[in-house]
């Protein structure tokens, strides 16, 4: 059961959940009021309802529809399609962290000064600085789109460039890591998750440490608690809230499933799903204060405002912002060294989760091929996973990781988890749900799920996708058809809604 724990509470940690749902906090304070409302009435009741599916019927993604309504059993292979992308871009920054990670082992950070061969003429360290122009670009910046990324080289997705050999020397030992924990199945990743669960929280204690001693770090600590109560009243903000906590406690991504049809069938998934996402969204909350405190660092040495600093978003203040900020800390190379630990460590937890969802949903569909082949077949999945990642490690990967991010995994996850809801509430019935759940525990869920279940949680999933397919018919309806830029900027979007309707075709070619 402990490694149960374990294994969820590295699922739900992984840097890029925990980096969104931060990223919407630059909107101040005033995010976390939705943030709770939406866990509360859409998130954990779905996390709820993945762990009592899984602990019931005891099978993967895939098989588990025969149980529940055979129709939408496409939705299980969607489920893999989606994981299978997930991989193909978030192992490439993993990869980005290892090799920061290999960088960090310097008494002078490579990223720290303008001295380097890669370093473009208009490099500057902003620390200390009162005047920098806009046409003026971070040491660390030039430091990954120079050298990490060699991003100069492509022209964007219509031209990517060159394969980058040591992003791919480090993420084919990401994926040789992955294989060795995975192979055995629970026997060898309950072991590793270990390691992998525990060593980021101690990380992210001495960071918080660290932090709170720095210069100007209540500066971002008054920024990241201080709200804003008019951006309440911006529907984007409910939308993205919605958004993040759908991602952060994950379902939809078929981990759930997997992970929790290995316990015990009477064992307690009603506390399970409520200790886990208070644990999940504390340690957001926690993490906030890790970043901010630091973005108050920075802010104070470059003498300007919080939110000017702030304005990197997804990888950038990963990469970017504070890799800049360590470097110009005493004890740099040790504090660049236990981040990236914890960078890597986070990301191989959530790397694991969903390798394990398509592995297991796999070999419970089609036992009498892979039962006793397990080892083989994860080689192959993993071969699989890395040969679909070599687009992110050309010139132009971080644009390829960008598209995949956005509308690879996206909107496709957020049907996948509305359909969900659609077929175990409404198809499946909810008192036949209910009565599974008495099973297991010896008592029904509440009224107040069953409502969740039934209308709510489907609804804020519902509200999130339409707001994604405005995306296009906005752009679409209101250009000028007649600009190039504009017939560009449509060309692409229409190649992002292509991408997410694929996993549709896929759900209903399986029905």
């Amino acid at each position: 059961m402990l490694s149960f724990f374990l294994s969820l509470f590295s699922f739900l940690s992984s840097f890029l959940s925990t980096l969104k749902r931060l990223l919407s906090c630059m909107c101040s304070g005033a995010f976390l009021i939705p943030y709770i409302l939406m866990a509360i009435f859409g998130g954990v009741p779905l996390f709820y309802m993945e762990l009592a599916l899984g602990q019931f019927h005891r099978t993967g993604a895939i098989s588990i529809w025969k149980h529940i309504c055979p129709i939408f059993k496409g939705i299980g292979y969607a489920i893999c399609v989606i994981a299978l992308y997930v991989s193909f871009y978030y192992n490439t920054i993993i990869a980005w962290a290892l090799f920061y990670f290999y960088s960090s082992f310097s008494s002078i950070l490579p990223w720290t000064n303008c001295d380097n061969v890669w370093n473009t003429p208009n490099c500057t360290n902003y620390f200390g600085m009162d005047n920098v122009t806009w046409t003026n670009s971070s040491s660390n910046r030039n430091h990954i789109c120079e050298n990490v990324l060699e991003i100069h080289k492509s022209s964007g997705l219509r031209d990517v460039g060159g394969v980058r050999w040591q992003l791919m020397l480090c993420l084919f030992l990401i994926f040789t890591i992955v294989y060795f924990s995975l192979w055995k199945g629970v026997r060898t990743s309950g072991k590793v998750v270990w390691v992998t669960a525990t060593l980021p929280y101690i990380v992210l204690f001495i960071l918080l440490i660290r932090g709170a001693t720095l210069p100007g770090a209540w500066r971002g600590v008054v920024f990241y608690l201080k709200p804003q109560w008019d951006k309440l009243l911006e529907t984007s903000v409910w939308v993205d809230a919605a958004a993040q906590i759908f991602f952060s406690l994950g379902p939809g991504f078929g981990v759930l499933l997997a992970l929790s049809s290995y316990n015990p069938f009477t064992n307690n998934c009603y506390r399970d799903a409520i200790v886990t996402s208070l644990v999940n969204c504390l340690t957001s909350f926690v993490s906030g204060f890790v970043i901010f405190t630091v973005l108050g660092y920075m802010a104070e040495m470059r003498k300007v405002e919080v939110e000017d600093v702030a304005k990197d978003k997804g990888p950038s203040l990963l990469f970017i912002t504070y890799p800049e900020a360590i470097a110009n800390m005493m004890g740099s190379t040790f504090f660049a060294i236990i981040f990236f630990v914890m960078m890597i460590t986070l990301g191989l937890d959530s790397t694991f989760g969903g390798l394990e969802a398509i592995i297991t949903a796999v070999l419970d569909e089609y036992p009498d091929y892979f039962s006793h082949r397990r080892e083989l077949f994860v080689l192959c999945l993993v071969v699989v996973c890395f040969l679909g990642s070599l687009s992110t490690l050309t010139n132009g990967g971080a644009y390829v990781v960008k598209l995949l991010e956005e509308f690879g995994v996206g909107c496709s996850i957020i049907a996948v988890g509305f359909l969900e809801a659609i077929a175990v509430s409404w198809f499946y019935g909810i008192k036949r749900f209910s009565n599974d759940v008495q099973a297991m525990l010896g008592q029904a869920p509440g009224l107040f799920w069953r409502v969740c279940w039934v209308a709510i949680s489907p609804a804020f999933l519902a509200v999130r996708e339409e707001n994604k397919v405005k995306i296009f018919i906005t752009v679409a309806y209101t250009s000028d058809w007649h600009n190039e830029n504009t017939l560009t900027r449509i060309y692409f979007e229409g190649k992002k809604c292509l991408i997410c309707l694929l996993f549709v075709c896929i759900r209903l070619s399986f029905d």
